[in-house]
């Protein structure tokens, strides 16, 4: 139930500010709102006070009424990347759920801006259907458009960092808000300032990319490659065959799938010197997969660490485990609590250290009390 419409129940010193506002814009302050279900792992406990914010005037009393309040803040997206604790959120949620898709022509490419609270694969949807590319290769991931610079999201072969123009945002220190330019995202493999050197100042609004009208679809991962050898490669075409990949790997949310349960992959492919894969490669006498990355470093594949390590697909520790179809996939088996993710969390980290002195670096975010 609704605590209070923002501002009609707190002490008038605490609203004076706000009386010009629209009263027909102000946000609506819920309180002790689970927030397992909106998430995709399912688990933890509920947050002190919840605000879903649809307008850029709704965050910013948002972020008002947590300061004035003395509340911790925590902003949440399409929650694909998260785990809550099972206590939940001792303070304020905002959940950004601004929605608007618009576009403009530049030259020989398609500018286009994607509100934060737009779904990601639907975007991704709307933007091949328009015949424009540049994003065609990050289909099926879960989540919001405002999340997406945050984390670098990418797959098969894509980023987007490789689009991303500028995101619109609201700087928390000043409560205003500007556009970060791609450069000043400082964007890197799954890194962002957003979640690095300006973690928890900037709320994303809204996220403008640069795309190719009827360009081509970026074919370089290998499954596409190997699909793709003697077929055209659309825009639609590889859409559908990244989903298709995807759902075989359980990394598409279908009610259905219990393997769906889960944050997506939940471990970074370690970074590491050539020196060290070297190193490895005559400890283990054995060649380690890995991927160029820049500055004379690789990527080795988490997910070979982890099997080789000892975890199959479908190894479980209480109500969490591993996905049968995905092994850097941990899940919620049924009933999972948050401390038996990070339980296996732990294991996974824990063996892999000790096998090959490689730390694993977990991919979602950790929301509450719960140890990383």
């Amino acid at each position: 139930m609704p605590l209070a419409l923002f501002g009609l129940a707190a002490e008038r010193s605490k609203v004076d500010r706000f009386t010009l506002l629209d009263p027909d814009n102000l946000i609506t302050i819920r309180e002790n709102v689970p927030l397992a279900p909106l998430t995709t792992l399912g688990v933890g406990g509920p947050a002190r006070f919840f605000v879903k914010a649809e307008t850029g005037e709704h965050v910013f009393q948002a972020l008002e009424y947590a300061a004035e309040n003395a509340l911790e803040l925590f902003v949440l997206g399409g929650g694909s990347n998260i785990l809550v604790s099972d206590q939940g959120f001792d303070g304020l949620v905002i959940q950004v759920a601004i929605k608007g898709i618009s576009l403009e022509s530049e030259g020989k490419r398609q500018v286009v801006t994607a509100k934060a609270g737009e779904d990601w694969d639907p975007f991704v949807e709307f933007c091949v259907s328009k015949g424009l590319a540049g994003i065609e290769c990050m289909s099926g991931i879960p989540g919001f458009v405002g999340g997406t610079p945050v984390q670098n999201v990418g797959a098969y072969g894509q980023e987007v960092s490789e689009t991303i123009i500028s995101v619109k945002c609201l700087d928390r220190t000043n409560r205003e808000t500007l556009e970060l330019t791609n450069e000043q995202c400082g964007f890197a493999y799954r890194t962002s300032i957003f979640n690095s050197s300006h973690r928890d100042r900037y709320i994303v609004l809204s996220v403008t990319f640069s795309l190719i009208p009827a360009g081509p679809p970026k074919i370089e991962y290998k499954d596409l490659m190997e699909y793709f050898s003697g077929r055209e490669a659309t825009l639609a075409a590889t859409r559908e065959t990244v989903l298709k990949i995807r759902a075989a790997k359980s990394m598409v949310i279908l009610p259905a799938d219990p393997n769906s349960r889960s944050a997506g992959s939940f471990f970074k492919n370690p970074v590491i010197s050539l020196k060290r894969l070297s190193e490895l490669e005559d400890r283990l006498d054995v060649k380690v997969p890995h991927f160029n990355a820049s500055d004379g470093m690789v990527k080795v594949p988490a997910a070979w660490l982890i099997e080789r390590a000892g975890f199959y697909k479908g190894f479980s520790l209480g109500n969490a485990g591993i996905s049968t179809n995905h092994s850097l996939a941990i899940i919620n088996r049924g009933e999972a609590s948050a401390a038996e993710i990070v339980d296996l969390k732990n294991l996974i980290q824990e063996t892999v250290r000790n096998e090959f002195g490689v730390d694993l670096m977990p991919e979602p975010i950790f929301v509450g009390n719960n140890q990383q």
